[in-house]
């Protein structure tokens, strides 16, 4: 099986398999996507998501923030089970949600923690990370700010976000409070959206 053009293991075709199924499931009682999504899942959510591990495919320390339905965060945490290392930590309030990732992580044997938290209340919990991921959560100035804390503890960090075509009003407004190295990918599954790579991102003074 490919995913956005890389071969993934029969082991991880079968785990992602897996959380589809679980995802149709759950999806008939908690509002997980835009319902108008459901039908189009593995293109519209998982290969979108997919491409978030694809440009950091190594073991690493991530911080999944608003994770929802598990987009990108499950993704990313069944895509690192074929890593030596690695963890995804999600963050998401919603009850019912946090409770549906964390039957996905088990059930799929993915790599991850679920975090049941407000995100400003994320880094008293979750100490360290090396990169951040975000879909459809909030502008990119309100990211930063959410990010700063990890920020601060490791100068190094790398902010992987998906936006669509309005992404450059957000990075120019974002850069008003904020000072970033900042690598633009087009999306190879939406046409018009980008995932935008902030690195050592800090705040203005």
């Amino acid at each position: 099986m490919e995913l956005n053009g890389v071969r993934v293991s029969r082991e991880t075709q079968g785990r992602l398999q897996h959380f589809a199924e679980l995802f149709q499931k759950w999806a008939r009682t908690i509002n997980l996507v835009a319902p108008s999504t459901i039908n189009d899942l593995w293109q519209r959510h998982i290969a979108d998501s997919a491409q978030i591990f694809q440009l950091h495919p190594r073991p690493a320390r991530w911080v999944d923030l608003g994770s929802g339905g598990g987009f990108p965060g499950v993704i990313t945490a069944i895509l690192l089970a074929e890593q030596a290392d690695g963890h995804v930590d999600l963050v998401e309030i919603n009850q019912k949600k946090a409770a549906f990732l964390r039957v996905c992580l088990r059930e799929c044997e993915a790599r991850g923690t679920v975090h049941k938290i407000r995100i400003e209340e994320a880094p008293k919990v979750i100490g360290h990370c090396e990169v951040i991921s975000a879909r459809a959560l909030a502008e990119l100035d309100v990211l930063l700010e959410y990010a700063a804390p990890w920020a601060e503890r490791n100068e190094n960090i790398r902010l992987l976000v998906h936006k669509g075509r309005d992404y450059e009003r957000e990075v120019q407004k974002a850069r008003g409070r904020w000072e970033f190295d900042l690598v633009k990918h087009k999306s190879v599954v939406e046409r018009d959206s980008v995932i935008l790579e902030l690195n050592r991102p800090r705040r203005r003074t």
